[in-house]
């Protein structure tokens, strides 16, 4: 069903005349799950200022730079046809059902044309009225008299809960077609400097410099203005011309309250009529209202058949009473042709109570829900819902027809004095209920595929005042169910920011967050933080936004909730951007250690940390210098606040470049270097083989021990006789592997001569040369690191020559003694074969014909 056009479904048949299947019952509790296919979201993409905003009411609104292709064209001033469409839609729709022909305006002849006389001339003037004295009466009068001084016609304009911004906004939409596009206060600006129109604006609430902001924005503009005496008065130096508007004279009021009537008065009534108007100081409203109980009075009198043929009265008998049981009076008297007396001079003071019992059942549900939002009655497409009437809708009728209710803007209030009234008369008892059930039919409502943004933001003031009912009483719901004052505030704030009433969306916005703190909903108090801050970033307000936007962040973080950390962090960055700082904590990803949830199917995930650098070798001695921004201190001077946009975009790309070449600068000199400085074949990276025993290298006679040196210093490289050379190297090829054949001849003693030890750098060390036996124990200057041999056979007995500088490998006399460690000074050979390795092969000699000490297999 649509809720804003009855079509033929509504009846039961669909729009090709075929009958269609009966519609389930309407219950926004039980959604029904089988009949239906999920509603798609509704997204909006319109252009704020310079921003590309894309309203997303699943995981929260997108905003990026506008594109050049984006950019909207400048907007073109309506024609007269279009204006006329615009100034219909400003005014309050007409109520179904019978309506009372209109009535002149009494004793406001001399108002009205001294008001077009100065409107005429160009000035801006105020008229100040009481509530209830016929000011809008007037001003729509003088509004049809205006149309044509102006070059783009008569604005009409409520200032009700309306800032200085909203009504220059809400005459740039009346004067040009802009649709989706919303200028920022420069282009704002300008283009209403450039109207020229007679602006009716009643009801407003803001004067002194807000009121001359307003005046110096539009210097093209004539004003006419409705205000109350509370109201702020304007300042000396905006030049705006007042005029009072006061109560009617006796006579004025007893022929109003003829007209309203219909009828001439008796002198009782005439009386009446006069003693109220000393008490009401001559306000119209007051016998408006005071007409309507003389016309239920003389319905009273007429007996119980006067029901029109419209139905009005039919559910003032009870139920269950019989068909001639008379009606009873609201003044304690019966129907019946019996005399009503006149109500007393109290009741017709506040005739609200006495009017409202008379009324319909729709009507008085109607005044209950008016009560519950605070005096906003809804529009009069909602009442069948809400009420549970499908004629319901003709109630707004009824209460327009008896001055319970006055147009503001496009809606209806109950008219002043009227709230009050009924509060003191019981109607608050189900103030909450009455909301929350506004609320529950609101959510559903504005969340229907088939309702417009526009419509929404048109009946923003009874959802706002719904929301402003319920937030404050908002506790956890059960478990499975939504809270309804955060279900409404969800789907409501979208079409608010979509059709361009952006505050009422930052107000529904604050109330939903609340309410949300208090539901304990922490993703939907993260999703109106965020709202929040691309509200304030579209207004220019950075440091409001970054605070909303890391504060969603941070919810949605807790959350494990990707698609809105992303959404926000994107927002941040933008923020960021245009105040010229680094972002803040919340902005970058999760530091070392943190958990990152899983990424989805549709999305990739990044580290932890961020993009890794490239893996330097440990053994790599280059430093790599790399800048890192620091965080700006609170305490420090906003130097980067007026650097933003192209100009800081480009610093950090010169620098980002200049971090680059340092980079590869650096990296080429390392590669340069160790291709160069690698020219020694016999390095320690050259002897490196796939197998892990020792072996003798090419064209080496050790395995890697150091040689021993004589007493001339220099290497003898003799070690004694080899008993055995192989010859063989086996099936794989090489030398002393597992493979080679084992030698024929037998085993000698090794020679007590160590072997020499090849240094790091190819060549042999200074390794001492073995002293002859002796008890005297040896005295090296540098004492040894490790222990030396278990039980030495034959102990040295003749201090060596030279210090021992390398790792002097002293090998047993005896064959029959194993040895378990070495007798160095720095430590055991890394190569030494008798303790790792159990299959070592057959000894190798050198070119000098030196056998090699320390495998296994010699001993």
């Amino acid at each position: 069903m649509d809720p804003n056009t009855r079509g033929p479904e509504e009846y039961g048949h669909d729009g090709d005349g075929q009958s269609s299947r009966q519609r389930p019952p309407r219950d926004p509790l039980t959604p029904d799950f089988g009949q239906h296919s999920p509603a798609l979201a509704r997204t909006v993409q319109l252009v704020s200022g310079d921003f590309l905003l894309t309203v997303n009411p699943v995981d929260g609104s997108e905003i990026e730079a506008c594109p050049p292709a984006e950019r909207p064209s400048r907007p073109e001033k309506l024609t007269p046809a279009e204006r006329a469409e615009v100034d219909r839609a400003a005014r309050p729709p007409v109520p179904p059902g019978p309506t009372r022909p209109a009535q002149p305006l009494l004793a406001r002849q001399d108002e009205r044309e001294q008001l077009v006389r100065m409107l005429a001339r160009g000035r801006s003037v105020r008229l100040v009225g009481s509530p209830g004295a016929g000011r809008t009466s007037l001003l729509d009068l003088v509004a049809e008299d205006c149309e044509d001084l102006a070059p783009d016609g008569v604005v009409r304009l409520t200032g009700y809960r309306r800032t200085p911004a909203d009504l220059l906004y809400e005459l740039f939409y009346s004067v040009y077609g802009a649709p989706l596009h919303r200028p920022d206060q420069d282009e704002l600006l300008g283009f209403v400097r450039e109207i020229g129109a007679v602006v009716v604006l009643d009801d407003i609430e803001f004067g002194g410099a807000a009121l001359d902001e307003l005046l110096d924005a539009t210097p093209e503009c004539a004003f006419l203005i409705g205000a109350t005496p509370d109201v702020p008065a304007p300042s000396t130096e905006s030049g705006i011309e007042e005029v009072v508007l006061g109560g009617l004279e006796r006579a004025d009021s007893v022929e109003l309250l003829e007209r309203q009537v219909g009828r001439v008065l008796t002198e009782d009534e005439a009386n009446w009529a006069g003693d109220l108007w000393f008490e009401s100081e001559g306000l119209p409203l007051r016998f408006v209202q005071a007409g309507a109980l003389l016309r239920q009075r003389d319905r009273l009198r007429a007996g119980a058949d006067a029901v029109d043929e419209y139905g009005v009265f039919e559910d003032a008998p009870p139920v269950d009473a019989p068909f001639d049981t008379p009606v009873d009076g609201p003044f304690g008297t019966e129907g019946g042709g019996v005399e009503t007396p006149l109500p007393s001079l109290g009741e017709a003071a506040g005739p609200a109570p006495l009017l409202a019992s008379r009324l319909s059942a729709s009507a008085r549900a109607t005044l209950k829900f008016a009560v519950a939002l605070g005096g906003e009655v809804p529009h009069q497409a909602h009442l069948p819902a809400l009420v549970g009437d499908t004629h319901a809708d003709a109630a707004l009728g009824e209460l327009a027809d008896c001055g319970l209710v006055t147009p503001v803007g496009s809606r209806y209030r109950l008219a002043a004095g009227v709230h009050a009234q009924l509060e003191a008369a019981g109607y608050t008892e189900d103030v909450r209920e009455g909301a929350l059930a506004a609320a529950r039919h609101y959510a559903w409502w504005a969340g229907h595929p088939s309702v417009t943004p526009e419509r929404v933001a048109a009946e923003a003031d009874a959802v706002l005042a719904a929301l402003a009912v319920l937030v404050p009483g908002t506790t956890p719901p059960a478990e499975g169910e939504e809270s309804p004052t955060v279900q409404l505030a969800r789907t409501a704030a979208p079409a608010f920011a979509a059709g361009l009433y952006w505050s009422a969306w930052e107000r529904a916005l604050r109330a939903g967050a609340e309410a949300a703190r208090l539901a304990g909903d922490v993703t939907e108090q993260a999703y109106f933080h965020h709202e929040l801050g691309i509200l304030a970033l579209c207004g220019g307000q950075l440091d409001r936004a970054r605070a909303e936007l890391e504060t969603s962040i941070g919810l949605r973080g807790a959350l494990a909730d990707k698609r809105g950390t992303v959404a926000g962090r994107r927002a941040l960055a933008l923020v960021s951007d245009r105040s010229g700082t680094t972002p803040g904590v919340a902005a970058f990803g999760a530091t070392a250690g943190e958990e990152v949830p899983d990424a989805r199917y549709e999305e990739s995930q990044s580290p932890p940390g961020g993009v890794p650098a490239a893996f330097l070798p440990a053994g790599d001695a280059t430093t790599l210098v790399t800048h890192r921004a620091s965080a700006v201190s609170p305490s420090s001077p906003a130097s980067h606040k007026g650097r933003g946009g192209v100009r800081g975009f480009a610093r950090r790309n010169l620098v980002a470049a200049g971090a680059g070449a340092l980079l590869v600068a650096v990296l080429g000199t390392v590669v340069t270097l160790g291709a160069t400085s690698d020219n020694d074949p016999d390095g320690p990276a050259t002897q490196v083989g796939p197998n892990p025993s020792a072996s003798q290298g090419v064209g080496d006679d050790s395995l890697g021990a150091d040689k021993a040196e004589g007493d001339d210093g220099e290497g003898s490289g003799d070690t004694g006789t080899p008993t055995s050379r192989p010859t063989d190297p086996g099936p794989d090829g090489t030398y002393g592997t597992s493979d080679d054949p084992t030698p024929t001849d037998g085993e000698t003693d090794p020679s007590d001569d160590p072997s020499g030890t090849q240094g790091p750098g190819g060549g042999p060390s200074n390794s001492p040369k073995p002293p002859s036996s002796t008890s005297k124990p040896p005295t090296s200057p540098k004492p040894p690191t490790e222990t030396e041999t278990e039980d030495p056979t034959d102990p040295p007995t003749e201090e060596p020559t030279d210090p021992p500088t390398e790792t002097p490998t002293d090998p047993p006399t005896s064959p029959t003694d194993t040895p378990t460690s070495s007798t160095s000074a720095s430590g055991p050979a890394s190569s030494s074969p008798a303790e790792t390795t159990s299959s070592a092969s057959a000894p190798q000699s050198t070119d000098e014909g030196s056998p090699s000490s320390g495998s296994d297999s010699l001993i």
